[in-house]
């Protein structure tokens, strides 16, 4: 069930809330529970197995854990308890996400070295967003180990900590520590709540519809396969890429952050106007930031983070960007998207003495160092994200050959409406970084643009764009992963 769909807007959506809001606090947990179950399996039935198994599996052994502490037993038992709880995540995950890519990337490698092998490929269908829910669920399990969170009593607050509807598919993913809390104490509806979160869906309805799908024809023009592009597609093809995969990542983000508020929940923002980052550091402190967080927090950290040596932290970067990168998907341009992306933050560390010498000499132009740092990083983001859309490695060194050496008839017309289509996020966007208010409702409800008719207007003009003039829907990109 997409967000974006009638069934869920009209129906799903409007039964929820009415059931929901005429049940007392414990029927209300459990009814949530039911709904995003009934949400979940709206894709197939059988997708709720693996993640009844994950959430069922951590809530048992986060009570071991806590069983454990009790009887004074030495942390190796714990240890273990734990050990297990991260081998049955990722042991799941592994099957369904990555078994198929391993085993032909060893028949590839053994092709390489001469051996004509073969290994059996399953037909497994992936379970949406299983990447999603496997980290939240895992992080429950090592925060009850590390004594920061204490385990949840009550079997219905947990599943419904995990499975919440609005986060279970593309996030943002939610620490327990955070959600958990909400879950448990009753929740009380005010008026600014509900109307900031109705601004956040309508927002978040106008990046997915109007902007993202609406990009999608030029996006498939450049990324088709067997497409032969020229240059000028290429570059088109790539910004609307770019635009693209924000407005449908962080559309749905919004909407789901919205629709939480309409029943007294509060998630943690996951972006902070990421095109506008200064270096590559910068940028994963503002994009997918609860994804981020995450693999500093359970990865980069226990892997020593930039505690030990430059070398130490180096290689602590590029792994946890390799194994980022592959999160996002079973494939080889994932893989190089990470290590593209691990590289940069890199060389960024490395020339960071250098970078502030040349920062001291534009002291008297502080603006025009900053438009260039923040140019320079949209641009690195931008062949980054050709190596996270593309469909194969030739096409990437396609691609990129294309990039270094134009060829073609040089037709940037495409270019033009895309840029069109992006104009409104622009503007918004840069209203919000001059501004510093990132929530996009109070920057027309409580902001400087405080006129009724100025506000209605332009809900009214989002609306029309958005019924009348969106794109062929698509489902959201995240969903995938």
């Amino acid at each position: 069930m997409l967000f974006n769909s009638a069934e869920f807007i009209l129906l799903f959506l409007p039964v929820v809330l009415v059931i929901y809001h005429a049940l007392p606090h414990r029927g209300q947990n459990i009814f949530l529970v039911l709904a995003s179950c009934v949400f979940y399996a709206s894709w197939d039935w059988r997708f709720l197995l693996p993640l009844l198994f994950t959430t069922g599996v951590d809530y048992q052994i986060s009570l071991k854990l806590a069983e454990s502490v009790r009887r004074g037993e030495p942390q190796q038992v714990r240890k273990r308890w734990m050990q297990l709880s991260i081998a049955l995540n990722l042991g799941l995950l592994g099957f369904f996400k990555y078994a198929n890519f391993f085993a032909q990337s060893a028949v590839d490698a053994g092709r390489l070295l001469g051996l004509d092998w073969s290994l059996p490929v399953m037909e497994i269908v992936l379970p949406v967003a299983i990447s999603f829910y496997t980290f939240q669920a895992m992080s429950y399990t090592i925060d009850v180990y590390r004594g920061e969170l204490h385990p949840c009593d009550s079997f219905w607050d947990f599943f419904l900590a995990v499975l919440y509807f609005p986060h279970l598919v593309a996030g943002p993913i939610q620490r327990a520590s955070t959600l958990l809390p909400q879950v448990i104490r009753p929740r009380t509806m005010q008026r600014d709540v509900v109307i900031e979160g109705l601004h956040l869906m309508l927002w978040g309805y106008f990046k997915k519809v109007y902007i993202a799908d609406n990009l999608t024809p030029w996006v498939d023009a450049a990324f088709r396969a067997g497409a032969t592009p020229d240059t000028a597609t290429v570059v088109t093809g790539v910004l609307a890429f770019t635009f693209q995969i924000y407005c449908d990542f962080s559309g749905y983000t919004d909407i789901a952050r919205g629709v939480a508020r309409l029943m007294g929940f509060e998630f943690t923002l996951n972006f902070r106007l990421p095109y506008f980052a200064t270096n590559p550091s910068d940028f994963w402190r503002r994009w997918h930031i609860s994804l981020s967080s995450w693999l500093a927090d359970y990865l980069y950290k226990p892997l020593g983070g930039n505690r030990g040596s430059r070398w130490m932290t180096c290689r602590n970067l590029m792994i946890t960007m390799l194994l980022g990168g592959l999160w996002h998907g079973a494939a080889w341009n994932f893989v190089l998207w990470g290590f593209y992306h691990g590289l940069i933050l890199v060389l960024h560390r490395l020339a960071q003495p250098a970078l502030e010498r040349i920062g001291q000499r534009f002291e008297a132009m502080p603006s025009l160092w900053l438009t260039l740092r923040i140019a320079t990083m949209f641009l690195m983001t931008c062949y980054g994200w050709l190596l996270f859309r593309a469909t194969s490695l030739e096409q990437i060194a396609s691609m990129t050959h294309l990039l270094l050496v134009p060829q073609g008839g040089f037709d940037w017309a495409p270019l033009g409406e895309v840029l069109k289509l992006v104009a409104p996020l622009l503007l918004v966007q840069w209203v919000q970084w001059r501004t510093g208010e990132l929530y996009f409702s109070r920057l027309l409800w409580g902001g400087r643009l405080r006129g009724a008719p100025l506000r209605v207007t332009g809900y009214a003009v989002m609306a029309y764009l958005c019924l009348f003039l969106g794109g062929q829907p698509q489902s959201f990109a995240y969903f995938h992963f």
